[in-house]
């Protein structure tokens, strides 16, 4: 609704201006009344209706006093002048000062009417063409905020004071749902900072390939976003704004032309949202890896280094290198700048290796396993690193669970069990010996006291004992044989079988075929 003020020295005129039209059905509210010219203009310039009706002669102030005295102060509103007078000059003198209608008493009504109409019709002539000029005016600043976040502007042609993007200092902050499965905002970032935004004094607001951005202007908002931050970073309360929404945030600037770089900063913290940890909920410049000093490839050389360790930590039960290298894991794959669908292939390649790798040593036994394609969909689902890191030792402890010696009483039977499951591998001392928490020297002179020989003769009695029972397989030839039990070199093979058994391989079997 408008608002109408009305103005008359006569009390009976001025309650008959009240209903001698019918306001409400030409759109208009009553917003206050007076009897003299000094009430008058302060209601005017307090109240700032939209149509005043005004008598020109008034006690303190005349009504031509009051429309110039109004108008020097700013006011824009609408003026219709009732007056006993015909006079031309003071017609001459309202339309001086921008009167709309100067009408003589007594009042016609449907001159009045028309009048009022007529100002109406104006007032909203007025307002489409504000709004319109308001909506044009938007959509510029937001092309050029658009600009500048994105260092497309040019920025000779930017009056930062007339856009009202003045400030000492400037901070990029980019917001979305903590619930990566919601999609509204359902919080006011003024509300959420506790600061009014007048003006867009405090911050611009604005959307960028669908990402809520906010550039804080000025110390006052950076100091209200950090006092945010340090209220409910360290636990967010159940139901707070930061408990429902993620943040990332980037370094302070102090030039229009350097606000980019605040972007750039927050817009690659939204992409590495995956390496934070469980309840973090914002994430800021520092926390921003330097690629040029530490840069982490992935490849599938590290995937096969990866998928060895754990398989040999889980053979010997080694929890704290499992954790170790779990950690070392998440802490190298923080600087590696592929993108996420890489990393998580990677992970995947990780973990179907350890699979492979211990259904073939361990072909015996039933192991849990997923399906392979529901440990690509469980890795592909997941939002963050830790929540993978926590699959894998999940399914490292039950690994150890399936495969493990119950009848173990020492490391040393440990190390026995994981030799007699892995001797076809090129097995060393200084390759397990970490894996059991010794270094090689120590757990080799531990080894040759409690078994009454060297690992290296205990790992060539095991192959052997294997040789001899694989020798029974006429379809094997023997360099198969070799190969199976370890021996990559036949020669070497014929000199170490005829060491210990006393003939060949080739002799042993035709000797077996004979008894």
């Amino acid at each position: 609704m408008m608002k109408v003020f009305i103005a008359d020295d006569e009390a009976s005129i001025l309650e008959g201006l009240k209903y001698i039209i019918n306001w409400k059905e030409l759109g208009f509210t009553i917003c206050g009344e007076a009897s003299n010219g000094e009430d008058t203009l302060n209601c005017i310039l307090a109240l700032k209706p939209d149509l005043v009706l005004l008598d020109i002669r008034m006690p303190k102030l005349q009504g031509i006093e009051i429309v110039k005295a109004a108008r020097e102060q700013k006011f824009k509103g609408h003026f219709v002048i009732l007056s006993g007078f015909s006079d031309f000059k003071y017609a001459q003198g309202a339309i001086r000062y921008g009167v709309d209608f100067y009408l003589t008493k007594p009042i016609d009504e449907d001159e009045l009417y028309n009048a009022v109409l007529a100002v109406k019709e104006s007032l909203e002539r007025e307002h489409l063409h504000t709004n319109t000029m308001n909506h044009y005016r938007e959509k510029a600043k937001y092309t050029i905020l658009r600009d500048i976040l994105l260092n497309t502007s040019d920025y000779s042609s930017i009056n930062p004071l007339e856009m009202n993007l003045l400030a000492p200092v400037y901070q990029v902050l980019i917001y979305e749902n903590y619930n990566q499965d919601t999609k509204s905002i359902i919080y006011s970032f003024a509300d959420m900072l506790k600061v009014t935004n007048h003006g867009n004094n405090s911050f611009e607001h604005i959307s960028i390939h669908q990402k809520d951005i906010i550039l804080l202007k000025g110390e006052f908002a950076l100091e209200r976003f950090l006092g945010f931050l340090n209220h409910y970073e360290e636990k967010p309360q159940k139901g707070s704004p930061l408990d429902s929404l993620f943040i990332t945030y980037g370094r302070l600037v102090h030039t229009l032309e350097d606000i980019h770089y605040s972007y750039e900063d927050a817009f690659q913290l939204l992409n590495r949202r995956f390496f934070c940890e469980q309840n973090q909920h914002a994430i800021g410049y520092e926390q921003l890896p330097d690629f040029n000093t530490v840069h982490y490839e992935i490849n599938a050389e590290k995937a096969n280094y990866y998928s060895d360790t754990f398989c040999g930590c889980i053979q010997s039960f080694n929890r704290k290198m499992i954790a170790d290298t779990l950690s070392a894991l998440s802490k190298n794959l923080y600087y590696t700048n592929t993108e996420l669908s890489g990393i998580k292939l990677f992970l995947t390649d990780i973990y179907l290796q350890i699979k492979q790798n211990m259904n073939h040593i361990y072909s015996t036994t039933d192991i849990p396993f997923p399906t392979n394609s529901s440990v690509i969909d469980f890795i592909e689902s997941k939002y963050y690193l830790y929540e993978i890191i926590l699959f894998f030792s999940e399914q490292f402890e039950m690994l150890m669970n399936a495969i493990g010696n119950s009848s173990s009483e020492s490391i040393l039977e440990d190390i026995v069990y994981y030799i007699n499951h892995n001797y076809r591998d090129n097995i060393k001392l200084e390759t397990i010996a970490p894996l059991f928490g010794y270094n090689s020297s120590y757990l080799g002179k531990i080894f040759n006291k409690k078994m009454g020989e060297s690992f290296n003769c205990y790992i060539d009695h095991v192959r052997i004992n294997h040789t001899m029972e694989l020798l029974k397989q006429k379809n094997l030839k023997v360099y198969e044989v070799s190969e199976l039990a370890g021996y990559k070199n036949v020669d070497y093979f014929h000199k170490k079988f005829k060491k210990y058994v006393g003939i060949s391989p080739a002799e042993y079997r035709k000797k077996l075929i004979s008894d």
